[in-house]
């Protein structure tokens, strides 16, 4: 809109499902909130990362650790880099008006594993387990967390 970018993504269930995969889906939503909630002026972000991926562990899920959010702006894909894994009092601080994507994604199984096709953008579990990806656009400011992206 008018030059600024943002970033959202939602997983749902098409035709007949196990209610493992709402459970995946669910979990998947609990560790965005979670880092959602860590996004506070003065937190670092690897509390942030730390919110995201303790939730994903304590669920028993796998997550892609090196995969995550990113800066947005005026382009998609910008600094600072916002990971699912990380260390509490870490990274880069968070500032009022930093503006980020945040998007745990989360695999069934636990497995942290996965690779990408030959198109290089479709990621697939490396155990063959359904994952599930949440992501919003989150604006860091006085008041708390921002989200950008509601419907």
């Amino acid at each position: 809109m008018e030059g600024w970018c943002g970033d959202a993504a939602v997983s749902f269930i098409v035709g007949t499902s196990d209610p493992v995969d709402q459970e995946l889906i669910d979990a998947t939503d609990a560790a965005l909130a979670r880092g959602i909630d860590a996004a506070r002026i003065g937190n670092k972000m690897g509390d942030l990362a730390y919110a995201i991926g303790g939730e994903a562990k304590r669920s028993g899920y796998g997550i892609l650790a090196d995969h995550g959010g990113h800066g947005i702006g005026r382009t998609m894909h910008a600094e600072p880099s916002v990971p699912n894994m990380g260390r509490p009092g870490r990274g880069v601080k968070l500032v009022d008006g930093l503006v980020i994507a945040i998007e745990p994604m989360l695999i069934l199984g636990g497995s942290d594993d996965y690779y990408h096709d030959d198109d290089q953008w479709t990621l697939r579990s490396a155990n063959g387990r359904r994952a599930a990806h949440s992501e919003h656009t989150v604006a860091i400011t006085a008041d708390g967390p921002l989200v950008l992206t509601l419907p």
